[in-house]
């Protein structure tokens, strides 16, 4: 979703600066109310109900000040001059994954965001930035910060009360370090594992996806008024609608393969497969904001061959979502999403603005997108009820999150970053998240103080069992966050434990073999498979798999991966079969229930294939054989070792 490391054209660069000049000097086409005598304006009294404060507002803004408003920068397009802030007196900036302060932590955050804030409080009206950020899995970009099992393992946990408890962690964590909002939760319903982003999906099935977005009370609070609190950030509901459920092959992004492609679908099955999540997040949870997809939808009612970028789609973004299902938050664009759309840059502006686009996040073009907007609303082209129907969504969440009165930091709360209660529930998750998909002669649970011989890379890779979205964008191997690996959780059970990351160190008098195989991390299209991926397992992983189960007696195989890898042909030589997902920081949740602290109790949210070849497929598919169905999960209850 967010490249900040994507190269920022020099011709764009040389028509930003031309714009900036050329709206410092258009004079304002709109007279301003002049404040109450004697009193501050009303908009500033905290007293007044907030539709009353946004109205008494927008009478006041100009046209340019009511575009800035729309406009959303990259923190690296602004840092070197931070006074854009002020010039285009912009409504928010955001921090791409891994765009962050050079002092990684959370002060060097507070600071960073608070700078910012003084440039936006330095404008004439002094209406308050809005931060914005992917808190994906914990506040991931913050080195330190508790980082969770990624949604699809949360997923198989199929415990919503702990989806929600994890929000409230990230959102107490994000606040702290400045950011207001987040670009989460993903409630996007994964019909594809060959998709890139499958890891951020809570599964196939629209009811668990829908059953999930309570996280979105974790991130927001029950009431509204608990946003203005130290303890709650805006939410994002994500991405809207069908990104899931692309068909391989479409996508025209550079390499993908099914990201950002198009949904090719009848608006009944739409309704069923693709929307019922953002019906729960808007009508039952009053989601904030909502991000249109970078993906099309084509309908086949109509004749395939069609598709419409979601930015860019009136149909679903204005008459369906906004209309018909209710929503009164605003919408935010994907990064540059709407530069996807056809025609020149004055007609990928003025078509999304028209089909009901909110606020633009435009990293690295903003002035040149102030400028364009602000002409196409004086050729008449996008009308003023459009911009002060998306500015008033706008304002309306700024009051609601009680900026106008605490627009700073709040700090308080960041003493409890990473603190040993937050990584208590990550680790919990982490165990609740575990599917056992294998157990036979009863391997699981091993018993304490077994002689364990450990083999495979992701074992021991704290950067690889987090997976993308980890301190930058993609992801990386390697020790690059606090925590625990799966190898360190197996230590803390037996003091037997040889490790071997190919198997190479000799076995003789292991009673148990454990094989850690896996993905490395990847995030959004790159992660495709056809895209240089595939869901096969590695070579190393297959012979880890032959060798430790060849010469131990009883093998255990867990997959760290964002999704079902196909383990058909190795099946039959392992006893147990275990898959761990994505953990995050905290690995030795992998061990408690391997070791039966905790019972297995994780069902699968996704259908595992037999082969490739055999996705798409989803449970109620005709025909549906898989290696495991969607929902599937031994328990080993009752049967635990203390």
């Amino acid at each position: 979703m967010r490249h900040p490391q994507r190269r920022v054209i020099a011709t764009r660069i040389g028509r930003s600066l031309v714009a900036l000049a050329t709206i410092a000097a258009v004079p304002s086409a709109i007279a301003v109310q002049p404040a109450v005598a004697g009193g501050p304006p009303a908009y500033l009294n905290a007293r007044l109900p907030v539709a009353k404060r946004v109205g008494d507002l927008l009478g006041r803004m100009t046209l340019e000040e009511k575009v800035g408003q729309m406009t959303q920068a990259e923190r690296g397009a602004v840092d070197g001059d931070r006074d854009q802030i002020t010039t285009l007196a912009l409504g928010s900036v955001l921090s791409g994954g891994g765009s962050v302060p050079a002092d990684n932590t959370p002060g060097g955050w507070a600071d960073m965001v608070d700078a910012y804030q003084s440039k936006a409080l330095a404008t004439r009206l002094k209406i308050p930035l809005l931060y914005g950020i992917d808190s994906v899995h914990g506040h991931n970009n913050l080195v330190g910060a508790t980082i969770f099992p990624h949604n699809i393992g949360m997923g198989a946990t199929r415990d919503p009360g702990l989806v929600k408890r994890e929000e409230e962690i990230t959102a107490i964590e994000t606040k702290a370090t400045g950011p207001q909002w987040v670009f989460a939760p993903c409630v996007c319903v994964s019909r594809d594992v060959r998709w890139g982003r499958t890891y951020e999906s809570y599964g196939e099935d629209p009811r668990l996806v829908s059953e999930m977005a309570v996280g979105i009370e974790g991130f927001q609070g029950r009431h509204k008024r608990d946003m203005a609190t130290n303890r709650h950030v805006l939410a994002t509901a994500k991405h809207f609608a069908g990104d899931g459920d692309t068909v391989f092959g479409s996508s025209t992004s550079g390499t993908y393969t099914i990201d950002q492609g198009v949904t090719v679908t009848d608006r009944r099955t739409f309704e069923k497969i693709d929307l019922p999540p953002y019906v729960t997040a808007v009508r039952k949870y009053g989601v904030g904001s909502i991000m249109p997809s970078f993906s099309s939808v084509d309908w086949k009612e109509d004749g395939v061959g069609n598709p419409v970028k979601m930015s860019a789609h009136k149909e679903l973004l204005t008459d369906v979502l906004k209309k018909k299902i209710g929503f009164d938050g605003f919408l935010i664009s994907d990064w540059a999403a709407i530069q996807q759309i056809p025609g020149d840059y004055a007609t990928q502006v003025r078509t999304s603005v028209n089909a009901g686009m909110d606020m633009f996040m435009e990293p690295y073009s903003a002035p040149q997108f102030v400028q364009t907007l602000i002409a196409e609303v004086k050729a008449g082209r996008v009308k003023m009820s459009r911009i002060d129907d998306a500015v008033r969504r706008i304002l309306t969440a700024k009051f609601e999150l009680g900026l106008f009165e605490h627009p700073y930091t709040d700090r308080s709360l960041a003493k409890t970053i990473g603190s040993p209660q937050h990584r208590a529930v990550a680790r919990e998750a982490v165990a609740k998240s575990q599917v056992l998909l294998k157990n036979s002669r009863n391997a699981l649970p091993l018993r304490k103080n077994e002689r364990i011989y450990v083999a495979g890379v992701n074992a021991d890779d704290i950067g690889n069992q987090a997976g993308g979205w980890t301190v930058t964008w993609q992801g990386s191997s390697g020790d690059i966050i606090p925590g625990t690996t799966i190898l360190d959780g197996i230590e803390q059970n037996s003091s037997h434990v040889t490790y071997s990351a190919d198997a190479s160190a000799p076995m003789s008098g292991s009673d148990v073999g454990i094989v850690v195989v896996g993905e490395t991390p990847y995030a959004e299209g790159v992660g495709d498979v056809g895209n240089g991926h595939t869901l096969n397992l590695s070579d190393e992983d297959k012979a880890n798999i032959d060798k430790v189960c060849g010469a131990i007696r009883t093998c255990v195989v867990l997959d760290v991966a964002g999704r079902p890898q196909i383990v058909t042909d190795q099946l039959p030589e392992m006893d147990a079969f275990v898959m761990s997902w994505l953990p995050g920081s905290e690995g030795a949740g992998v061990a408690d229930v391997l070791f039966g602290k905790r019972p297995f109790t994780g069902r699968l949210p996704v259908t595992w294939p037999r082969s490739e070849g055999q996705e798409p497929i989803n449970i109620g598919d005709h025909g549906y054989k898989p290696l495991f169905p969607y929902g599937y999960g031994l328990s080993t209850k009752g049967r635990h070792h203390h």
